[in-house]
């Protein structure tokens, strides 16, 4: 004795209707793939690309109404921008911010600046770089 199948013929009566899904789907993702690559390079770009100035806080030393903060600004040559920097007292209250100019042509500063504070802080903090 023999089995009759009760599947249908292949390709007898078109495509499934769970192959069409399955192709859709995978078209759906590509897309979607696609667009958050565009979404990524694009952050990307404005990011890294369009930001004329950069800065990285080296170090600070506190005394009693200012904290030394030593800077290093990167930037292209003949951009004028400033860097913003804070100071917390121990409760986390800001007790100074200032914002410290940078131009001329050179592409790399190492300066030292001072910020004034109304309390003693214990923290230096780099907000941000900014062209002018």
């Amino acid at each position: 004795m023999s089995t009759a199948s009760t599947r249908t013929p292949e390709s007898r009566y078109g495509r499934s209707s769970d192959e069409r899904a399955d192709r859709t789907l995978k078209v759906v993702g590509a897309v979607l793939g696609a667009l958050l690559l565009a979404l990524i390079g694009w952050f990307g770009y404005h990011y890294v690309g369009q930001n004329k100035i950069s800065g990285e806080l080296i170090g600070f030393e506190l005394a009693e109404n200012s904290v030394q903060v030593h800077l290093e600004v990167r930037k292209d040559a003949g951009v004028t921008g400033y860097c913003t920097v804070r100071s917390q007292a121990e409760s986390g209250d800001e007790v100074g911010r200032a914002d410290f100019r940078f131009d001329g042509d050179d592409t790399r500063i190492d300066k030292v600046v001072t910020l004034r504070t109304k309390a003693a802080g214990t923290t230096a903090e780099l907000l941000g770089c900014h062209p002018e």
